[in-house]
């Protein structure tokens, strides 16, 4: 986590060291630990992204200072790149379903940003779709596209997974997080298999999400209301490598929703369904390695709370599970 002992010249600065912190249900020789990132300036793993990608935009001349950046998002992403934009004078435009979080889009207007809603029955391919039409129609405007671009991986191989592995000095058996752009896992889970082939990756996803039909499982599609991982179609997925995945474990929104209040009222972790899903499946991973069902390299496995659950509470995140879900 960003340190206090030395003032800091801009919020990009205070991006990632975010804590790991142990999930206090798991087994006792099997921890679990939990990167917790809505200690991120712009309270979500997104952060990391905004700030790399732009970046190294800038960087290769993909787009100049004082261009815009037009990106697809269900809001963290568009929150993570309107801080980094505000402060590499970049303007930035981001087009958004309808049914995603009002205080993410609330959010990503107080920072300065356009943003543009489209059909929910569209998803997040049509907000691609859009996205594209924009670009096309301003000078200097580039679409960084985090469901396809190789930045959003690096972000994490050359981030958040040194973190990982500096805090608990490589000893890692197990990664397990959840898929949406599949950008977090498949860096994560990069860089853990170049340290040691046999470390088990999970990827974690809604139960109605397709992306386990990628191992050769028979899934079935459906709606679900865990945000911020999953996918109706692998297709628009570029990043997701299934041959770098064990398992991609599937979670209910039921599950996900009493992991979610459990994680607040025993452990003080206030965090939306996403990371409600992974601590479940992060937890069940730890039983099988504690059983001898999987046979990691360490004792141990992380998985990731990509943010808070402030940004849900409009939709009733800690009411019951039939308030939540209608």
């Amino acid at each position: 986590m960003t340190d206090h002992l030395d003032p800091k010249g801009s919020v990009l600065e205070t991006v990632g060291r975010t804590p790991l912190v142990s999930v206090q249900a798991a087994p006792d020789s099997v921890p679990v630990y939990a990167k917790l990132e809505s200690f991120n300036p712009g309270a979500s793993v997104k952060d990391r992204i905004g700030k790399y990608m732009l970046e190294r935009m800038l960087e290769r001349g993909d787009v100049s200072p004082g261009g815009t950046v037009i990106e697809p998002t269900a809001g963290n992403t568009g929150i993570g790149i309107a801080v980094a934009a505000g402060q590499l004078d970049l303007e930035a435009v981001f087009v958004v379903p309808e049914r995603f979080s009002v205080e993410k889009q609330q959010l990503m207007d107080a920072l300065g940003a356009e943003v543009i809603n489209t059909p929910t029955s569209e998803g997040m391919g049509g907000a691609i779709e859009r996205a594209h039409e924009l670009a096309e129609e301003l000078d200097d405007a580039v679409v960084p596209q985090q469901f396809s671009n190789p930045l959003n991986t690096e972000a994490h191989y050359e981030t958040t997974a040194p973190e990982v592995y500096e805090a608990l000095d490589g000893e890692v058996g197990a990664v397990v997080a959840g898929c949406g752009t599949a950008g977090t896992l498949m860096g994560m889970a990069r860089y853990a298999r170049e340290r040691d082939p046999e470390t088990y990756v999970g990827a974690v996803e809604p139960t109605g999400s397709l992306y386990a039909g990628t191992k050769g499982a028979d899934v079935e599609e459906g709606e679900y209301k865990i945000e911020g991982i999953g996918t109706h179609d692998p297709t628009t997925n570029e990043l997701f490598e299934p041959e770098l995945v064990d398992d991609v474990i599937q979670v209910r929104d039921r599950e996900a929703q009493n992991e979610l209040k459990r994680l607040a009222s025993e452990e003080g972790h206030l965090v939306a369904s996403s990371a409600g899903a992974a601590s479940v499946a992060a937890l069940a991973v730890a039983e099988r390695i504690q059983q001898g069902k999987i046979d990691a390299p360490h004792d141990s496995v992380v998985t990731m709370f990509p943010d808070s659950s402030e940004r849900y509470l409009s939709k009733g995140i800690y009411r019951s599970f039939e308030e939540w879900t209608e």
